[in-house]
């Protein structure tokens, strides 16, 4: 079945004034020698102030960043099998859909996973490589879904709260939002240095409790996430990467509410979810409660 996982070795903005920033010329970060990822996926992080629960006017949509907001899974996977291939012997084509078959968690985690037994000093200078590669080669090219940009003014407008949940570090995702003139609408992100993407989705449960929330990805390991949360909906994007399509019946059977390959539909998907009063917390129709 295309998407079938191969095997492998052992705040919101304020509607009356929905004004965007300027686009801004941004130099991309360099990563640091030593990686803030865990080895096994778990987050050597915490977010670093206790931020008090809030109650927002409609609901929560957090959305991961790599392969959902930016179209640089492609460019990503390309660097990925070219540092697996040379730190591992994995052949490029293979290395390439080992990475997209576990893409979603963060990179050293996908080694951990992949190769078991590789010295962990190995795994760690890999990463550090992949890391580094990935802003030179995939960052510095990739670019929003073309729906992107339209779809965050009008969920934003439409007084949604949005946030990010991302593998990457976040330093680079903020500035990478920032450079397409995105991170305006966002409430937050939070990336490796916070823990993983389950971890994430509990801290925006928590801090904006009693509303829907809603995971929107690209993978697998994000619609199992966001089914490991109490109180959260998968919704999907498809995709048909070269040697890798990902339908949206394969996220349906991943735990996906809804799925499509194009983000588009999703401000008519979140208010039939509203209006049915699909709450995952608990199915209870509920009042609307303004931002405290």
């Amino acid at each position: 079945m295309p998407g079938a996982i191969p095997p492998v070795p052992p705040p919101a903005p304020d509607a009356s004034s929905p004004a965007e920033p300027p686009l801004q010329e941004l130099e991309l970060p360099t990563i640091g020698p030593t990686s803030q990822f865990a080895e096994i996926g778990h987050g050597v992080g915490r977010p670093k102030e206790t931020i008090a629960p809030v109650r927002v006017e409609r609901g929560l949509v957090v959305f991961d960043l790599d392969g959902t907001i930016l179209d640089d899974l492609g460019l990503i996977s390309v660097v990925a099998a070219d540092v697996m291939f040379k730190a591992f012997g994995t052949p490029l084509d293979e290395a390439r859909i080992h990475y997209l078959a576990t893409t979603g968690m963060p990179f050293e985690a996908q080694l951990s996973q992949l190769y078991p037994t590789a010295p962990v000093a190995l795994r760690a200078s890999t990463a550090r490589t992949f890391h580094q590669r990935k802003v030179t080669e995939a960052y510095t090219k990739a670019k929003p879904f073309p729906e992107i940009p339209k779809l965050l003014k009008r969920l934003g407008t439409e007084r949604w709260t949005l946030a990010v949940s991302t593998g990457a570090e976040t330093e680079m995702a903020d500035v990478l939002l920032e450079r397409e003139g995105l991170r305006y609408w966002f409430e937050d992100v939070l990336g490796s240095a916070e823990g993983t993407k389950r971890e994430h989705l509990a801290e925006y449960r928590r801090r904006f409790p009693e509303v829907p929330m809603f995971m929107v990805g690209d993978s697998r390991f994000d619609m199992e996430a966001a089914q490991s949360v109490p109180g959260v909906a998968a919704l999907g994007r498809a995709s048909t990467l070269k040697g890798w399509g990902l339908t949206p019946l394969d996220l349906r059977q991943w735990g996906a509410k809804w799925a499509d390959y194009s983000l588009s539909g999703l401000p008519e998907v979140l208010a039939e979810f509203e209006q049915a009063t699909l709450d995952p917390v608990g199915l209870k129709p509920r009042r609307r409660a303004k931002r405290s």
